[in-house]
């Protein structure tokens, strides 16, 4: 029997990026007959460009007026998605700042939140962190399909490529994905190295986790170490593939006041060219 997804977040800001991941997420609503939840966060103006005090008030009610607008262009795009058929989505609004632990917080009860890349020529996604993405993910915990802010796929699931490596991480991002996995055409699993054969006797593995669930992997698995280059090559690999999602683990540390990404998540977060399923 196949898996469902039940409720989708989606992150919403004035970039025109915003109203594609809508619909991108009511698509795979649609699918799965789940409901959608669109989330407007954006840092004030009036927290994000520093101004002096005695500026005056007309500063702080010009920075508010920005706000204003950015919010109403956020809701017509909105609101034109939902009028156009499909499935319907709920709108909200972080009302709290900074805004990755109020947005965080509502990603608990969602089963897959749907984020946009960090494009830094975008000018109306001021007031969404640069990290926003992957810091949601670590404060969440909760998987997320980031969609890049460059050219997409007609259709996102159809040619799925898993990165996967015997880690927490890969593995909750093969468990999340797993109601898009059963519904794809075709699934490549990309591999480095050999497992530790630390068991003996029924020993469980990946290609057993998917084919009880009535998925049917084609293997490629690589002999040796993963290259330093190992996310440039993913990216490759999956563009070979003619992939249209790519499904790993977001790899970090903790320290004590960020996460620092592992050299693949970085390099794939920073130069995707499909959409990505990460799990922290």
């Amino acid at each position: 029997m196949k898996e469902s997804l039940t409720q989708l977040l989606v992150h919403l800001d004035a970039s025109p990026r915003a109203a594609r991941r809508l619909g991108i997420a009511r698509d795979i609503a649609q699918t799965h007959g789940a409901a959608v939840t669109a989330l407007y966060a954006v840092t004030p103006a009036l927290l994000v460009v520093p101004f002096a005090p005695e500026a005056g008030p007309s500063v702080a009610t010009a920075l508010g007026q920005i706000d204003e607008e950015r919010r109403a262009q956020a809701r017509g795009a909105f609101d034109r998605s939902i009028a156009t058929p499909g499935v319907h989505a709920a709108w909200a609004e972080v009302q709290d700042y900074p805004i990755v632990p109020a947005f965080a917080r509502q990603a608990l009860y969602a089963d897959l939140l749907v984020l946009g890349q960090h494009d830094p020529s975008d000018a109306e996604a001021v007031g969404v962190p640069f990290d926003f993405a992957e810091t949601v993910m670590a404060a969440s915990g909760k998987p997320a399909l980031i969609l890049p802010y460059a050219e997409m796929p007609p259709a996102v699931g159809q040619t799925v490529v898993i990165a996967w490596k015997p880690t927490r991480e890969a593995a909750r991002a093969v468990s999340a994905a797993v109601p898009l996995l059963q519904r794809a055409r075709r699934v490549h699993v990309l591999s480095w190295g050999n497992e530790e054969e630390d068991v003996v006797g029924a020993r469980l593995d990946l290609d057993g986790y998917l084919k009880l669930r009535g998925v049917e992997p084609t293997w490629h698995r690589e002999g040796g170490d993963e290259p330093d280059f190992m996310g440039d090559l993913l990216l490759s690999r999956a563009f070979d593939l003619d992939a249209d999602l790519l499904v790993m683990g977001c790899y970090g540390h903790s320290r004590a006041r960020e996460w620092v990404l592992g050299g693949t998540s970085r390099t794939v977060l920073r130069s995707m060219t499909l959409p990505v399923l990460m799990a922290h």
